[in-house]
């Protein structure tokens, strides 16, 4: 069994202001802005939906593939991966492009300046879903446009489950567009807040979205998540953690475990925790992709924390 996994792979540069970038502004001159910040403090994290659903996949002791379109300075992100022992045969490499990646600096107050660049994944329609062998799950996260159409229809053609995952890229799409991600679509996944929007978008409402697919699976930070299905609805209570340090890639985290658990064939109340606990054990962690164990000490955390083993 392997999943394939659509989406981007970006390096995170994050600097850290030591400051209140509102001492650095003047609000009536922002028409002629021009600043300059000092940013004394910076890490460079492997990021991107497609590498951090792969790595917290990996870790559980599934087979992920990630598929995606990655430019000339992919070498270190390489290198990370390889050690991970994940699956690179379907990352395709734009030699006269840039991997996509975020520049973001944060003040002391948590305000955040942040610029994308997009790079090769404006060319990720150049992978395609049909191509893969031996694919039994999938997801359609956050990409280049014409490639998440491209996959969606793909994964639909080809009879593979997959779920739909808009996140950012909602905005890309308008309403017909999102209404026929959902119509090929096995499963939904958001948060709270995209759920609505989703909702607006479509003109659908919750029961309308939740009859055309298995499951719509909305995520709700500390407060757990909820799982519709057309038979019935189910609150998943949180997983606890040890400490908060970055909640970045905690989404990814939790749509891991959500792929696990559908592909072992586990019960919706079991997913969702399973899915709960990888976003807590995300969170105590910088970054997206610094958490480490295996399957049994995943399997020891989950028993503590819900009374049963997986």
């Amino acid at each position: 069994m392997s999943a394939l996994i659509c989406g981007s792979l970006a390096f995170d540069t994050i600097m850290v202001f030591p400051d209140q970038f509102k001492n650095h502004i003047l609000p009536d001159k922002v028409h002629i802005l021009n600043v300059s910040f000092l940013v004394p403090a910076m890490r460079r994290e492997f990021g991107g939906c497609a590498g951090n659903i792969a790595y917290n996949l990996q870790l559980l002791g599934g087979k992920p593939v990630p598929m995606a379109t990655v430019g000339q300075d992919f070498g270190p992100y390489r290198e990370h991966f390889a050690k991970c022992g994940i699956d690179m045969s379907q990352l395709k490499v734009i030699d006269d492009m840039f991997t996509p990646q975020a520049f973001i600096t944060t003040d002391h107050d948590n305000n955040q300046i942040t610029a994308f660049h997009p790079g090769a994944m404006a060319k990720s329609y150049e992978n395609h879903v049909r191509d893969v062998p031996g694919v039994t799950i999938g997801i359609v996260s956050p990409d280049g446009r014409e490639g998440m159409i491209q996959n969606a229809a793909e994964f639909r053609e080809c009879g593979i489950p997959f779920i739909f995952d808009p996140g950012q890229a909602m905005p890309l799409f308008n309403g017909p567009e999102l209404r026929d991600f959902i119509e090929q679509a096995d499963y939904v996944v958001v948060n709270d807040y995209e759920s609505n929007l989703l909702q607006q978008r479509t003109g659908w409402d919750e029961k309308q979205i939740v009859s055309r697919v298995k499951a719509y699976i909305t995520t709700k930070g500390p407060k757990g998540a909820v799982i519709h299905t057309p038979e019935k609805s189910y609150d998943i209570p949180p997983a606890h953690e040890r400490r908060v340090t970055d909640p970045t890639g905690c989404g990814d985290a939790f749509r891991a475990g959500l792929l696990f658990g559908i592909e072992n064939g586990y019960d919706w109340l079991t997913i969702g925790r399973m899915g709960n606990l990888m976003g807590a054990l995300k969170v105590e962690y910088p970054g997206t992709q610094n958490q480490h164990f295996d399957f049994a000490q995943f399997n020891e955390e989950f028993k503590q924390q819900f009374g049963y083993s997986l």
